[in-house]
C-alpha cells in the first residue's frame, strides 16, 4: 500500500509523546509536517520528532496539496472547528477524544464525513487486549455480561493545563469519562437508554474532578465508572459475567510497544484461585489506530469508527452532564 501523507495539526503533549512516535512505526503511515500557531513550537516538536515540513499556522498546513489525513489533537473546543476546516481542504481528519463539546456539535460533521474519512481517536479499541477481550466475551468464556465497572483517575493540579480549564472543554467526563463510556458500548456491542451521574466539581477550575455514572444498556446491564482527574493515578476496567470476569489491568495506557496481559478468572474462589492470565504480544495501539484509518484513506478497508459511532458517545456524556444538573437519570437519546 502506498503510504498516507499525514499532518498534525497542534504540538500537544499527546501527539508528541505518544501518537505520532506510535504512527512513525509503520510502513503505511508518513508524517509530513506540523503545524502550530507559534512556528518556533513547530520547528521544535518536528526536530525532535524528524518531521520534515514546518507551517507557522494551521491554515497554511491545509493548503498543503500533498497532505491527505489531518490529525487533530487540538484542546476539546477547537476539534469540531479544525476538523470542520480541514475537511473543507480535502483532508481526512483522525481527531482526538471528545470529538465535541455535544452530540449537537457534533452533528455539524455529518455533511463533511460525506467527503472525507472523519474518527474520533479512540485508539484502545485497535489494542489487542481489548480485541481479545471482546472474543473471550463472544465465546460465552464468562456467561453474559452484566456489568462494566471502570475507575480511570490521574491527579493534575496545574491551573494552566487544558484538562482544567472549564472554558475549553476541561474536566474528567470529557477527558477520561469517555473512555468509560465508549468502553460499555464497545463490550456490550450496542446503545444505552438512560444514564445518571453524581459529579464533584474544582471550586476554582469549576471542571468536573471526581465523576461517578451508572450507564443502562437495558436487559440487566450496566456501565458503573468513576474517573477523576485527582486522585493518584491508577486504571482498570473489569467485565463481570454470569459465569466470570475478566480485567484488564491497564485498559487504556497499555505500555506502548510492549506485551500487555488481560486476566480470565472463573471466580471459584473470592482470592483469585481461579485466574488465568492470559499474554498478548507487544504492540503499540497508536501505530494501529494509524494504520487503520490510513487503509480506509486508500480504500483498503473499511472505516469501522467514524462520525456516527463519535455522536453516539457524545449523546451518552450529554446525559450524563444532565443527570449532574437534574439528579435524575437522562434519556440518552436516539443516535
Amino acid at each position: 500500500m502506498k503510504k498516507v501523507i499525514w499532518g498534525v495539526i497542534s504540538t500537544a503533549k499527546i501527539g508528541r509523546e505518544r501518537v505520532l512516535p506510535g504512527m512513525q512505526k509503520s510502513e503505511l503511515i508518513e508524517i509530513r509536517a506540523i503545524a502550530s500557531r507559534d512556528e518556533g513550537t513547530a520547528s521544535r516538536a518536528a526536530y525532535a520528532l524528524g518531521i520534515p515540513q514546518v507551517y507557522g499556522s494551521y491554515e497554511a498546513l491545509l493548503a498543503d496539496p500533498d497532505i491527505e489525513a489531518v490529525y487533530n489533537p487540538l484542546p476539546n473546543h477547537l476539534h469540531v472547528p479544525m476538523t470542520l476546516q480541514a475537511a473543507a481542504a480535502g483532508k481526512h481528519v483522525l481527531c482526538e477524544k471528545p470529538i465535541a463539546l455535544t452530540a449537537d456539535e457534533a452533528t455539524a460533521l455529518r455533511d463533511a464525513a460525506k467527503k472525507v474519512l472523519i474518527a474520533e481517536a479512540f485508539m484502545v479499541r485497535f489494542h489487542p487486549q481489548w480485541i481479545r477481550a471482546r472474543e473471550i466475551l463472544r465465546e460465552g468464556r464468562i456467561g453474559e455480561l452484566r456489568a462494566v465497572q471502570m475507575f480511570f483517575g490521574y491527579n493534575n493540579l496545574d491551573p494552566a493545563n487544558v484538562r482544567n480549564r472549564a472554558d475549553i472543554g476541561g474536566g474528567g467526563l470529557y477527558d477520561i469519562g469517555c473512555y468509560a463510556v465508549v468502553a460499555g458500548r464497545y463490550f456490550f456491542a450496542g446503545e444505552p437508554g438512560h444514564a445518571i451521574a453524581l459529579v464533584d466539581r474544582d471550586p476554582a477550575f469549576r471542571t468536573d474532578r471526581l465523576t461517578s455514572g451508572l450507564v443502562d444498556f437495558g436487559d440487566g446491564r450496566r456501565l458503573d465508572f468513576t474517573v477523576s482527574t485527582q486522585v493518584a493515578p491508577h486504571q482498570r476496567l473489569n467485565l463481570c459475567g454470569t459465569k466470570g470476569r475478566i480485567e484488564l489491568p491497564i485498559p487504556v495506557n497499555a505500555p506502548q510497544g510492549a506485551p500487555t496481559r488481560i486476566l480470565i478468572d472463573d471466580c471459584r474462589s473470592l482470592d483469585g484461585a481461579g485466574i488465568v492470565v492470559e499474554d498478548l504480544p507487544a504492540s503499540d495501539q497508536y501505530q494501529l489506530q494509524g494504520e487503520a484509518f490510513s487503509r480506509a484513506v486508500r480504500g483498503e478497508a473499511p472505516l469501522d469508527y467514524g462520525v456516527e459511532d463519535a455522536i453516539a458517545n457524545m449523546r451518552v456524556i450529554d446525559a450524563l452532564f444532565r443527570s449532574e444538573r437534574s439528579g435524575a437519570w437522562e434519556a440518552v437519546g436516539a443516535p
